[in-house]
């Protein structure tokens, strides 16, 4: 979802706790410095070619070029950051620090699972939680910082945040398996192919019943699946609950993230953009 959604989020919170969006523009072009960053990280990690239907950084000028290109964004994002007045520098280059090492620590975790067979649903979530909602509730945080919040407003929107990454990761890794590749841009089954340990795919190898079982034999084969064997995986994956399990609790996440936005007394405007926002992750389609 290539939409700016990190430095929206910044300034909507800035401007929601009664600052002015010119407050923050240094912390929003921060945290869209360092999600591209670990775009770009995450495709050399997976090797994927494609994203939002463009060649990736690495398929087009080498896997050196990419990793560094990467480096240099996170580089460039800490200094951007830290020369903002004040407090807003000081405190949130701590936080950005704090932030990305989280979000390392989630790009690893996930990719490992994809070579163990023993992954649990709360190990997925975790994952979830430290890949994505990590910068995001970042994002929501510094802006409140970047607005003058006090402590506990900035706690509220940190929370919001969190919520709302782990309601966008879901989502992701709904459109993942049964998005259409011609909206998402992603490769056609290509998070099954690489036999990532996404939300539903561990929630439906959790399950009981014939389905899971039949859905572990294929996942976990050595051998190089066909695509009719991957729209089966797909088809397993749903009928074992892992997609119904994935959409109730993107919904919770949701139900969730709406409640810290409601706790943060935000000004009415910056309240009804982010409550949209929030509905409108859930219900995209790439």
């Amino acid at each position: 979802m290539g939409k700016f959604l990190r430095p929206a989020l910044v300034l909507l919170a800035c401007e929601g706790v009664g600052g002015r969006p010119q407050q923050a523009l240094r912390a929003a072009v921060t945290v869209e410095l360092v999600h591209n960053m670990s775009l770009i990280h995450d495709d050399v990690i997976d090797r994927d070619a494609l994203r939002r239907h463009r060649p990736t950084v690495w398929s087009v000028f080498g896997l050196p070029a990419a990793i560094l290109t990467g480096d240099a964004l996170l580089s460039l994002a800490g200094r951007i950051l830290a020369d903002a007045p004040g407090h807003a520098g000081m405190t949130g280059r701590a936080w950005l620090d704090d932030a990305v090492q989280e979000l390392i620590a989630g790009e690893f975790a996930d990719s490992t699972a994809e070579n163990r067979e023993a992954v649990t649903l709360q190990e997925s979530v975790a994952t979830a939680e430290a890949k994505t909602g990590s910068l995001i509730a970042l994002s929501c945080a510094l802006g409140a910082l970047a607005g003058g919040a006090d402590e506990a407003r900035v706690g509220h929107l940190r929370s919001f945040g969190r919520h709302l990454g782990a309601a966008f990761q879901l989502t992701d890794d709904i459109l993942g398996i049964w998005g259409d590749p011609k909206i998402t841009g992603k490769p056609y089954l290509s998070d099954l192919r690489s036999r990532k340990k996404s939300l539903p795919v561990v929630a439906a190898l959790a399950a009981p019943g014939q389905a899971a079982r039949e859905l572990a034999g294929l996942y976990h084969s050595p051998a190089v699946l066909t695509d009719a064997e991957l729209m089966q995986v797909a088809e397993l994956v749903e009928a074992a609950g892992g997609r119904a399990w994935a959409e109730c609790e993107a919904g919770r996440r949701l139900t969730e993230a709406i409640a810290g936005l409601e706790a943060a007394d935000l000004t009415r405007t910056a309240y009804d953009d982010l409550s949209a926002l929030t509905r409108m992750i859930t219900g995209r389609d790439h």
